[in-house]
């Protein structure tokens, strides 16, 4: 086996307004809105963690700056709490060694492939990881961690998929598969943003997480508009597929989409049901509100 670059660096798109929880993320973004007692981002973090992941990049937009705030000491907070002997142990996931997060700002809404175009400077020529922290991807180990085990044995490009409903595809980004590697690896030969469910090649959809090679940035440069009039990263993922090794991962665990106000529900619930500390509770809740 060749030697390959590990994947240290990782960029979080998080630019976006948020326009489908307002008006909650009219002062507070929405990768900040929490899942029980967390926030979303810090899911998406923890996953980058696990994977060996060492650098995160936000690529934010204005009025996200408070995302970078909770990744930042808090001394008056954390000075309270210790006079007044609360566990500071609920506060460890949020620091980070300084210089491992980092930022960068998408002043215009161009569209994903613009967002990861923005990062070009710090990600470099290495290769890197894409989290779109809207999809809450829960397993053991987590989809990242699943994508640089198989990155490890094939290298190239990744992207993590799920099988869903044939009439659903058209909301999502779509691979043409071709040979299967295993259960779980599949070579990509196409990929299509958001097609007619008449025109899908599969059923597999791209489920927001990415291992691609810095080249991409070549291809993003272009600036060339796809669907909805934005520039798309599936289309500029498509232009590598032949030129490089390109292959689909088949997540292990459970997917929510917390991008829509129902799959953020779903997702607080679910969590809140595993937790020893009060899922026998929220279940019992649960079943009172049903019942009525």
């Amino acid at each position: 086996m060749s030697q390959r670059k590990p994947i240290k660096k990782a960029v979080f798109p998080v630019a976006g307004l948020g326009t489908r929880f307002l008006p909650a993320t009219k002062a507070v973004p929405k990768e900040l809105l929490p899942i029980v007692d967390r926030p979303l981002i810090q899911y998406a973090v923890d996953e980058a963690r696990e994977a060996g992941i060492e650098q995160i990049i936000f690529v934010t937009g204005r009025g996200k700056t408070a995302i970078e705030d909770y990744f930042d000491l808090a001394f008056e907070l954390e000075a309270t709490m210790d006079q007044r002997g609360k566990d500071m142990g609920v506060l460890d996931p949020t620091r980070a060694t300084p210089g491992d997060i980092m930022s960068v700002r998408q002043q215009v809404p161009l569209g994903l492939g613009h967002a990861i175009w923005c990062a070009r400077s710090i990600v470099g020529d290495e290769p890197f990881a894409i989290f779109l922290p809207d999809e809450l991807m829960i397993g053991a180990p987590g989809c990242m961690k699943q994508m640089v085990d198989a990155y490890e044995e094939v290298g190239g490009n990744l992207i993590s998929v799920l099988e869903i409903p044939e009439e659903e595809v058209s909301s999502y980004g779509v691979i043409a598969p071709g040979k299967e590697v295993s259960d779980t690896l599949t070579e990509v030969t196409g990929l299509v943003e958001k097609p007619p469910v008449a025109q899908a090649p599969s059923n597999k959809i791209i489920s927001g997480r990415y291992i691609l090679q810095p080249e991409v940035m070549r291809v993003l440069e272009d600036q060339e508009k796809g669907a909805g009039g934005e520039i798309q990263l599936t289309d500029a993922m498509a232009k590598m597929i032949g030129t490089q090794p390109f292959h689909a991962v088949t997540f292990a665990g459970n997917r929510y989409d917390c991008g829509n106000k129902t799959g953020f529900v779903e997702a607080t619930l679910a969590l809140a049901l595993e937790r020893e500390d009060m899922g026998a509770e929220v279940r019992a809740i649960a079943e009172r509100l049903l019942a009525q």
